[in-house]
């Protein structure tokens, strides 16, 4: 069948629209630190497609000491962003910030205290009393956990800065850590493995790395959202149970100071103590959360006084957009 001139013209024209009506939606990411294998599921993403795919054009924001990029997404400038745990999102309901947490990427926090071996240091218990430096940030988070479980004071608070310096010279230091990290670091240029007391095996409740976004997003965008989640959620399984080399390469792109060895630390460490897939994730999904759990942890806080035991935390999260079985291991 023949179609008038008018019907072909008219196809012409829908075809040429059709490219711009499904132009990839711009997001920006923002993250807590430098490019790291503890963010291999959104690196995976972008270097695989993933986020292509899913009809998202996305930007890594890589954060760091001098980088407040929770200070971007408060003033919109970021789409998304990793806060480093949920303290963060609880202060936004303390302060009054119209953002929100929406997934948690680690179901484990890997924060940790290091010490020297063969010094006594191998317990929480054992530091009682003993000079620790952590960081500012930490101070107004799990170091109150800490006070208050083994009877800490803040007198032994001395200064972090984000240095393994103090380690090499001085027999007796004890400083916060990541899991991923600073061990490797240590083995690397000692020899030996340093005592590692991670905060999840003290007790610690909290979720870490968890995405955050403005609460007006939440209203007016939440497909973007879920797209968002479920693309990353597909990146961290990839990166977990297939090939994470995508990955890696775009890492040290990003990070050129990534050495190939912390890549690989980091990656195993991630995975043999299940930071991302464990708990719930194992059943709910990757970026699990539940109202339970963070129950569990707003009471902890609150226990320690950090928090007004009346404070309406759920303000704080949404499971809107998680624990929808997305990312299961098969």
């Amino acid at each position: 069948m023949k179609h008038p001139a008018w019907f072909a013209a008219l196809l012409t024209a829908c075809l040429a629209f059709t490219p711009a009506a499904h132009a990839a939606d711009k997001v920006t990411l923002g993250l807590d630190w430098v490019a790291e294998p503890e963010y291999g599921g959104y690196y995976e993403a972008l270097a695989t497609g993933i986020y292509t795919k899913y009809g998202l054009d996305v930007s890594i924001v890589q954060g760091g000491p001098q980088v407040n990029n929770a200070a971007l997404l408060v003033a919109g400038r970021l789409t998304f962003n990793i806060t480093s745990n949920g303290f963060l999102a609880l202060n936004f309901v303390q302060q009054g910030i119209p953002c929100v947490a929406i997934a948690a990427g680690f179901q484990k926090d890997p924060d940790a205290l290091i010490a020297h071996p063969g010094t006594g240091n191998d317990s929480f218990a054992a530091l009682r009393g003993k000079p620790i430096a952590v960081s500012t940030a930490t101070r107004a988070s799990w170091w109150n956990y800490l006070k208050a479980k083994y009877g800490y004071s803040d007198s032994q608070l001395r200064p972090y800065g984000f240095s393994l310096i103090p380690y090499f010279t001085n027999p007796q230091d004890i400083q916060e850590a990541y899991v991923t990290d600073e061990p490797y670091l240590i083995q690397q240029k000692t020899g030996q493995w340093p005592v590692v007391l991670t905060i999840s095996d003290a007790g610690f409740d909290g979720y870490a790395s968890l995405l955050a976004t403005s609460t007006a997003l939440v209203k007016t965008n939440p497909d973007l959202i879920q797209r968002f989640i479920n693309a990353s959620a597909e990146g961290w399984y990839n990166y977990l149970y297939k090939d994470p080399s995508p990955a890696f390469a775009a890492i040290q792109a990003a990070n050129p100071d990534m050495s190939t060895g912390l890549l690989h630390y980091g990656y195993d460490q991630i995975k043999q103590r299940g930071i991302v897939d464990s708990d719930d994730a194992k059943t709910l999904g990757i970026y699990a959360m539940t109202d339970a759990r963070w129950a569990a942890f707003f009471n902890q806080m609150a226990a320690t006084g950090l928090y007004d035991k009346s404070m309406n935390y759920k303000v704080g999260y949404t499971l809107q957009f998680v624990d929808h079985g997305f990312g299961v291991q098969k």
